[in-house]
């Protein structure tokens, strides 16, 4: 009778490879969870110190002010006005995040007096001479990747998931991206990108994340190093504020003109 229950079981019951998640299943769901924790925070302002060292070691300083609007079925719209040196004081960029259409975004120059719209073709192209690439400044949609997870691992004494993915739009100036995400809290840690002949091209570290109105994890450091020039740029966050009842009109484009 046992015999003849096994063979019952095996077959009315898929192969264990059919039912068991695979890596790209296990990695979206890692990201949709991630996501699925930090939704719900609507809008938030910050300030900004960013460190810019060029291969030598020097450095120069810039000051920010952001705004993000949180929005439900699409990317976030966000808008970064910069504070100092005198020579960047004005400048503004505006930035519509969207899952797999081109992103929206501007940059308002005081200098022409003019908005200058973003191509979508130059994602890849160093905001105002940092390491970070206009494609790095949007919300990280889920469906702007396809993922697949890779391993877990401890990274800075902290338990991480170890996924890889794979830009889904156009004109991405990476080919992958590694990213490590924290098992507890499910925030990014460390980010490695590849460029699009698939060598390392930089590196990005996430640290000392905060608890904010008792469910949001937001970082205070972001660090990206350049491999291949060397130069690296730090950004420094401060002062989170949530719920100062921003909307689509502390957003729109004539917004960037009066942001001086």
């Amino acid at each position: 009778m046992r015999n003849c229950l096994l063979l019952v079981l095996l077959l009315i019951l898929p192969p264990l490879e059919v039912i068991a998640e695979t890596p790209e299943e296990k990695g979206l769901a890692i990201v949709i969870e991630a996501d699925r924790r930090d939704t719900g925070w609507k809008d938030q302002v910050a300030d900004m110190e960013m460190i810019l060292r060029n291969r030598q070691g020097e450095e120069s300083k810039r000051t920010l002010s952001l705004k993000t609007l949180e929005v439900v079925d699409d990317g976030d719209k966000s808008l970064t006005i910069f504070d100092s040196p005198r020579d960047v004081k004005g400048t503004a960029f505006l930035s519509y995040t969207h899952s797999l259409k081109p992103d929206d975004q501007w940059l308002y120059l005081p200098a022409l007096k003019r908005v200058k719209r973003i191509s979508s073709a130059n994602k890849s192209g160093p905001f105002v001479g940092s390491e970070f690439a206009y494609e790095d400044l949007t919300s990280q949609e889920v469906d702007k990747y396809t993922y697949k997870w890779l391993r877990d691992e401890t990274y800075r004494g902290r338990e991480n998931f170890v996924i890889e993915r794979f830009p889904a739009y156009e004109y991405s100036g990476y080919t992958r991206q590694v990213v490590w995400i924290d098992k507890e809290i499910y925030q990014t840690n460390k980010v490695e990108f590849y460029d699009r002949k698939n060598a390392l091209l930089k590196t990005l570290e996430i640290k000392d994340y905060e608890l904010y109105i008792d469910k949001y994890w937001r970082s205070h450091s972001m660090h990206m190093v350049n491999h291949q020039t060397g130069k690296e740029t730090l950004l420094i966050w401060k002062k989170y504020k949530f719920n100062n009842n921003l909307d689509d009109r502390d957003f729109d484009i004539n917004t960037l003109k009066r942001s001086r």
